[in-house]
């Protein structure tokens, strides 16, 4: 398990990467702590992200390499700087990418699919030793570092992924298995100074069942109302295929929504509203209750 991580020991890890690449952390500000923390740099022209632990050395190095190749295939992803990296400090990994923007400013679902079309349309050269895909790994890490949560509902949670990977092995799917994302979400999609939609955080790509990627705009719409039904038709419109009617779906669904609650639980210990909408969360897979009021804590 790893140790506690916050906002303060993220910024001594900064601190010691930009000194050993001579760039300055001074103006650095914290965009988003998660599995990561990620900080602006340099008046928002790079952008450093910070791994909670060591075990992630592999998968930084693998996410700067995959960088590189979709940017020789010209597929508008975020672009590693053009230094040495990964680098590991103090038991962190640290990377260091090429600022989208100034400000953070999100792309629609249409424009998630066109990004899942380009990059669902390659194949991964073999040196680049894509992982199979998981749907159940970083639950399950996350659990791990629930401090916060009681001894029943994490033993809830973990039956129910129990169940739901059993199920997964079972499935049969309706599109062809390749390369996949594995966090397609509109917050990994971020807009340049023009406007344009770029594909972001690729430490968690693979390869595996395509539906992986599709469905969790189909729950943010279907089940939580995070997406309307206009935004979820321009989706499915861009990319071809509503993995809603695939038969499998609730699978993937029912397991996506244990990770949104695992990543929200490793940082419960911090934040009383988070460990409330947690526990919330549970509640309403407990009971069966509806989602939607649940809170998009992103």
């Amino acid at each position: 398990m790893d140790d506690p991580f916050d906002a303060q020991q993220a910024q001594g890890v900064l601190k010691a990467a930009c000194s050993t690449i001579d760039l300055d952390s001074g103006d650095a500000e914290l965009i988003r702590l998660g599995e990561n923390a990620v900080f602006w740099l340099r008046s928002r022209s790079v952008v450093a992200r910070i791994s909670r632990g060591s075990a992630r050395v592999a998968q930084a190095d693998r996410e700067v390499r995959s960088a590189r190749w979709l940017a020789r295939m010209s597929v508008p992803a975020v672009r590693a700087l053009d230094v040495d990296q990964p680098l590991f400090l103090d038991g962190h990994v640290v990377t260091f990418w090429e600022s989208v923007s100034t400000e953070v400013g999100r792309g629609s679902p249409a424009d998630l699919a066109g990004l899942l079309r380009d990059l669902h349309a390659l194949e991964a050269p073999p040196e680049l030793d894509l992982p199979v895909a998981d749907p159940f790994r970083r639950a399950r890490t996350c659990l791990d570092r629930a401090k916060a949560l009681s001894e029943e509902d994490l033993l809830f949670v973990n039956g129910l992924l129990n169940d739901l990977a059993a199920r997964y092995e079972n499935l049969s799917f309706a599109l062809p298995q390749g390369v996949v994302h594995g966090d397609a979400n509109v917050w990994n999609v971020f807009l340049d100074h023009r406007g344009a939609p770029v594909l972001g955080d690729l430490d968690t790509l693979a390869v595996g069942p395509r539906e992986l990627d599709l469905t969790p705009v189909a729950l943010y719409h279907h089940r939580l109302g995070w997406h309307t039904a206009a935004e979820y038709r321009g989706f499915v419109g861009g990319y071809g295929f509503d993995v809603k009617d695939w038969e499998g779906y609730e699978v993937l669904a029912d397991a996506l929504e244990i990770e949104l609650i695992a990543w929200l639980a490793q940082n419960a210990h911090q934040s009383p509203a988070t460990l409330v909408e947690v526990v919330n969360r549970i509640e309403t897979i407990r009971t069966g209750a509806s989602r939607l009021g649940w809170t998009p804590f992103l």
